[in-house]
């Protein structure tokens, strides 16, 4: 490569002809001036493909030079070949210096501006396979016949699902290339068909996703951008700065296309940049393949989401973990697709407002009408404005932390309980959160989040599977949400984990009469931890979910906290019911130890806790009682 003279050229690949279709392909390079979109675009093409696999190679000739190709690139050549004349293609692996870190950022952060200048954009699917040419053609057919219905076997539409799952239509670079060509060509092998025709086609068949429910997202926002390259002028205006197709904001961009799939986990971020309506201030992004994809994150989160206590990324994962203080404004209430645009939902949003108290009847909805998103937005996921941010979060309750659905959704109705756009005065309390934005295909359950802070958030002394700050930390928020049937969990599984730490302590645990003499090491920090637990949720609530539990320890250490009176049997009545009715023998046996409950009370079906444990079988209980 020589060095490209100025920013305003790139690099164009003269593919010269041949009359013999397997015959070696020849390539020259050339430097070329890209004029000013005002001056209508250019006599080149631009390919969009996938490069395939990188680890076998094609030789072919670059100004009488081999150069190994991937077999996608090399057999999309060999296609596009003309018998008589040469073609003039734009082609990212050859045309880009892959090896200069310095051109390619500067590059890649103009393809937006190639492909927008460009005669016609070339979407090259691969070779033709799996009856891929009668695919193309009922494609084409349907378009043609749309108010007619057309009879395609199974068979046949098996193999036009197998041509929308080729790798092109997962790849995050294809949104770029097609949303900014003024005329599109999709070629398969040698079947050929318009973009506008492929898509009407594809409209026309209705086609059921049932079967394949990850594939529709990928194909409705593909397709939805193919569609606009008709309408789009062949002659734009000039811009100044940076050059992007002005679609939606980064933001939005970023939450609908994370998960495609990308060579670089810079490209996640890079390929959306000349699609992005924000101004280069708002950004602050610039292409840059010197910089590690864990700072590249970093600095996405911080332009989102500015001013949160932390944010941890790391350089080999897509996932951070963000903590900030926020207040939560609302919940989602229902959620349906629009009847006007398919890859469009309406998302009803009923706010909360503290001011009127949790029943307040003045409540009311907004209905968000909002992008099909890489993350689904369910029934329950609740909105929330992080101090700093300018626009809401969309999260989702995962046990003890939350899970960033939405990094940050446009407001078109604002509730009127925000009373500015940085969330300075709003009728809802500030909560603590501890969110995780993941990016990557982990199941999205609570055990994956738990594994995934457990490993990089420290424990209170080390100790336990889980942290235990974290989940005190989150109660408050469950009850501002009502959520109870989650809050209840959470304290059960704080019991569980607690009992879990006083069994690795120990004798320690219990060599004081009272925890409030305590002062040393992890003992003081989980004493200090539990009077405080039972300060917020009452020493009542806490011994009956540890009875039903099991949770032997938790129940010593509670009475040893001299907060609980031994003698009270009113007090521990209902524990002791609850741990006869879940058959926790050594609980029983402790709390008979030290309560004086009178074991002939009946429940409300009029049953002793005796009869209760006959029925359950457990001798070993009955016989305690």
């Amino acid at each position: 490569y020589s060095r490209l003279p100025s920013s305003g050229r790139i690099r164009l690949l003269r593919l010269m002809p041949h009359e013999q279709e397997n015959a070696g392909v020849e390539c020259q390079l050339i430097s070329y001036p890209l004029r000013d979109s005002s001056e209508g675009t250019n006599m080149y093409e631009a390919l969009s493909y996938v490069w395939g696999d990188t680890n076998n190679h094609r030789s072919i000739s670059i100004d009488k030079h081999n150069v190994k190709v991937t077999p996608n690139l090399h057999a999309a050549l060999l296609h596009l070949r003309d018998p008589f004349f040469e073609r003039v293609l734009w082609v990212d692996a050859i045309c880009i210096n892959q090896n200069d870190p310095d051109e390619k950022g500067h590059q890649v952060g103009s393809m937006a501006n190639t492909y927008a200048k460009a005669g016609r954009v070339i979407v090259w699917l691969g070779e033709a396979a799996d009856g891929s040419d009668q695919s193309i053609e009922d494609i084409r057919v349907a378009g043609i016949e749309r108010h007619r219905p057309l009879s395609i076997n199974i068979t046949r539409l098996e193999a036009i699902f197998a041509l929308l799952r080729r790798p092109w239509f997962e790849r995050i670079w294809v949104l770029q290339e097609v949303a900014a060509a003024r005329q599109i060509l999709v070629k398969c092998g040698s079947a050929e068909i318009d973009g506008y025709a492929f898509c009407a086609g594809l409209s026309a068949l209705q086609l059921s996703y049932e079967k394949y429910p990850d594939l529709q997202p990928l194909i409705y926002t593909t397709t939805y951008l193919i569609r606009g390259a008709l309408f789009r002028p062949r002659r734009g205006a000039s811009q100044s700065g940076r050059f992007s197709l002005r679609i939606h904001p980064l933001s939005e961009l970023i939450d609908m296309y994370h998960t495609r799939k990308a060579t670089e986990r810079h490209d996640k971020v890079y390929a959306l940049l000349g699609m992005s309506s924000d101004s280069d201030d708002d950004t602050k992004l610039s292409v840059d393949y010197n910089t590690s994809w864990g700072r590249l994150f970093q600095q996405l989160i911080n332009i989102f989401l500015p001013k949160q206590k932390s944010v941890d990324t790391w350089d080999h994962e897509e996932v951070a973990i963000i903590r900030g203080n926020g207040h939560i404004l609302g919940e989602v209430s229902s959620v349906r697709k629009d009847d006007d645009w398919e890859d469009r939902h309406i998302v009803d949003i009923t706010w909360q407002n503290e001011s009127g108290g949790h029943g307040a009847k003045d409540k009311r909805n907004s209905p968000w009408a909002l992008q099909t998103g890489a993350k689904s937005i369910l029934v329950g996921d609740f909105v929330c404005l992080l101090q700093g941010a300018s626009r809401p979060t969309i999260i989702r309750l995962r046990g003890d932390y939350w899970d960033i659905i939405r990094i940050a959704v446009f407001l078109k109705d604002e509730p009127r309980v925000i009373t500015d756009g940085n969330g300075k005065r709003l009728e809802t309390s500030t909560h603590n959160l501890l969110l995780v934005w993941d990016w990557g295909n982990s199941p999205q359950v609570e055990e994956y989040g738990t594994r995934l802070l457990s490993n990089r958030v420290p424990n209170i002394s080390g100790l336990g599977d889980l942290d235990i700050i974290r989940l005190e930390s989150i109660r408050p928020a469950l009850q501002s949400v009502m959520r109870y049937d989650a809050l209840a969990e959470n304290l059960g599984t704080t019991m569980l984990v607690l009992e879990r730490v006083l069994e690795s302590m120990g004798d320690t645990a219990f060599t004081c009469s009272t925890w409030g003499s305590l002062e040393e090491g992890g003992v003081s920090k989980i004493s200090t931890m539990v009077n405080r637990f039972i300060r917020d949720n009452g020493s009542w609530a806490i011994i009956c979910i540890a009875a039903a539990g099991g949770q032997n320890l938790v129940i010593k250490m509670l009475l040893n906290t001299g907060m609980i009176d031994p003698d009270g049997g009113s007090h521990l009545r209902a524990p002791l019911w609850l741990a006869t009715q879940n058959g926790h023998e050594e609980v029983v046996k402790l709390l008979l130890s030290v309560s004086e409950a009178d074991l002939n009370v009946k429940d409300m079906d009029g049953q002793t806790a005796l009869f209760q444990a006959a029925r359950n079988g457990d001798g070993a209980i009955v016989k305690l009682l």
